[in-house]
């Protein structure tokens, strides 16, 4: 079974991806670039609420294209380092990983997890609790937004929960790691509150200006 590793090349799936989970179509999806720290100043600010949340109400680590390997390997396929081989029931050997939240390398996928960039908990805090199942099913298996969802070393991912950036920041690539956190909010038109607003200000201050792209999932 021959997959492909580069973590950029899960946008080659994207259409059908969208498709399979029920998105918006994307032609009729916004997709807006803006400098990092415009991002970060036109993200509304609300108040979070944690009133009902499950994780049971985000269905995640489906396998949306039927290929036998559910979101969380076809994460692992794609962001690999080196090629695993991939075995029946989607088993993978012989590849090789990069953490970058903490600079560690794995060859071992069970010392990875996936981490959703936004966590689920979140999510629903920011908004995702007034979505549908079906949609907040999109957000939690989202491959359309190579940012939305990172393989990262496992108790660095469990020290993180679901903490956002006023709490908690990687100790590496921090300016990347708030980059991809302002896109991820950005593409679900997720809200934040003012404590997060704060940090993601301060901590954009401090990074490149660079232009962010974002296509709207809905």
């Amino acid at each position: 079974m021959t997959r492909t590793p580069l973590r950029w090349a899960t946008t080659l799936l994207a259409t059908a991806t969208l498709a399979v989970l029920g998105l918006a179509n994307p032609a009729q999806a916004a997709t807006v670039s803006q400098p990092l720290r415009t991002m970060v100043a036109n993200l509304p600010v609300a108040s979070e609420i944690r009133t009902g949340y499950n994780r049971d109400l985000f269905p995640h680590w489906v396998d949306a294209d039927g290929d036998g390997c559910n979101t969380r390997y076809e994460v692992l396929i794609a962001e690999a380092t080196t090629n695993p081989s991939v075995g029946s029931g989607c088993t993978l050997s012989g590849g090789r990983w990069f953490s970058y939240y903490d600079g560690a390398y794995w060859t071992n996928p069970s010392d990875l997890d996936i981490d959703h960039m936004v966590a689920l908990a979140e999510a629903w805090d920011s908004g995702a609790r007034s979505w549908t199942t079906s949609r907040r099913q999109s957000y939690a298996n989202d491959m359309g937004d190579v940012r939305a969802l990172v393989a990262v070393t496992d108790n660095v991912n469990q020290s993180k929960g679901d903490q956002d950036p006023a709490s908690w920041v990687p100790t590496r690539e921090v300016c990347r790691y708030i980059g991809e956190w302002v896109a991820v909010k950005t593409r679900w038109r997720l809200t934040v509150d003012t404590a997060e607003k704060n940090a993601l200000t301060s901590r954009a201050a401090s990074c490149s200006n660079i232009t962010l792209t974002v296509t709207h999932a809905f």
